[in-house]
């Protein structure tokens, strides 16, 4: 498969757009960081009752954002169990709504749990800790970032066998492997460079090559979505990307990774 120039400088430009104001609201944490994922929850919200209600989107929709933004801003608070019990409560309350306006209940519902419970563990690993929580929420985005990217890049250049064709037509088992290396170097790149207690570049490597997986896992397990709902992109806010949900897929698993690593870290005792 040809590398495609102009599909690459499109999706390059929209990045280059987008990324300063996430790069700047994490760097700045608190409220910003806050913001950033609530106006994220409520586009994503709005995209998946597009694709899973697309008769009643938009009540759909405001369904699942205010459930989404109730269960962030509790985390936000440091109520990380309450925000759990909302995420549960509120897609229940999404579900029974969207019955209620003759759209699928289930699919409002997961809508909740899927985009939430990501969002969630976002806020509490930036917020946990001033400097540790940035370094983390770092970590997650790069290596999220680079699986994806050079998943693209690799899958483009050398092309091959199909990874999953039934789901993902375009997607190779070449870029799979790449994306994997991209995330293991980029895991161990920052573990080695920023101070995480005793998370080093070998564990950060595997974190990062577990992390990748994740990346991986959550573009496909998208993609089978949009299969299902007869959907080429979740949206088309991003030139070159398609909608919010189609660039942060893989970003919403890679977080429950890190966000378990970062458990484990701190059940061992070996940072703050």
């Amino acid at each position: 498969m040809a590398l495609k120039i102009g599909d690459i400088g499109l999706r390059a430009a929209s990045a280059v757009v987008l990324a300063p104001a996430a790069v700047l609201a994490t760097w700045a944490g608190g409220g910003w960081f806050c913001a950033l994922v609530v106006a994220a929850c409520g586009l994503l919200a709005f995209e998946w009752a597009r694709m899973s209600a697309p008769r009643f989107w938009r009540s759909v929709g405001a369904a699942v954002a205010l459930a989404l933004i109730t269960a962030v801003i509790a985390a936000h608070i440091g109520q990380m169990s309450l925000a759990l019990i909302l995420l549960v409560f509120g897609a229940l309350a999404a579900g029974l709504f969207a019955r209620s306006r003759g759209a699928e209940a289930l699919d409002a519902a997961y809508g909740v749990l899927y985009i939430g419970w990501p969002c969630v563990l976002l806020i509490w690993l930036r917020d946990l800790n001033e400097a540790q929580g940035l370094y983390w929420t770092v970590l997650v985005f790069a290596v999220a970032w680079s699986a994806d990217i050079l998943a693209y890049l690799v899958g483009s250049a050398v092309g091959g066998p199909k990874l999953w064709p039934r789901f993902s037509p375009n997607k190779t088992w070449s870029g799979f492997i790449g994306g994997l290396v991209a995330g293991m170097i980029a895991g161990a790149a920052m573990a080695g460079w920023l101070e995480m207690g005793r998370l080093n570049a070998f564990w950060g490597g595997v974190l990062g090559l577990t992390a990748a997986l994740a990346t991986m896992a959550g573009d496909l397990w998208e993609s089978a979505l949009k299969r299902r709902f007869g959907v080429k992109d979740a949206g088309n806010i991003i030139p070159g990307h398609g909608g919010l949900l189609d660039r942060v897929d893989g970003l919403m698993f890679a977080v429950v990774v890190v966000a378990a690593g970062r458990v484990i870290v701190l059940m061992l005792g070996q940072g703050t």
